[in-house]
């Protein structure tokens, strides 16, 4: 079966202990930031199909990597979310805008 895609580290480990062969290559840093992009849409389709708590873990997943790519670790990425949470809010009031007058 071919697939083509962006796979987490342990899969040809996973994929070799269940009697088959991985055929993997690294990507190169441009790749894998393509790839990254390309598996966030992934998992948030598969969000939207399945609106399961490990979708959103995966997407979390997908997350972190794309911050680290760009040089942001988690703990940075956190600390970025929680001021702009801090700052603007969160979504704990489900408010919907319809109109500003300016």
């Amino acid at each position: 079966m071919i697939y083509n895609k962006l796979i987490r580290d342990k899969i040809p480990e996973m994929i070799e202990q269940n009697g088959g062969n991985a055929v993997i290559r690294q990507l190169s840093q441009e790749e894998f930031v393509r790839f990254l992009e390309m598996k966030l849409d992934e998992e948030a389709g598969e969000y939207h199909r399945d609106k399961t708590v490990e979708e959103l873990a995966d997407i979390l997943e997908v997350v972190y990597a794309l911050a680290e790519s760009i040089g942001c670790s988690k703990e940075e990425l956190i600390k970025i979310y929680q001021k702009k949470h801090d700052d603007r809010g969160g979504f704990e009031k489900k408010l919907f805008l319809i109109a500003s007058e300016e």
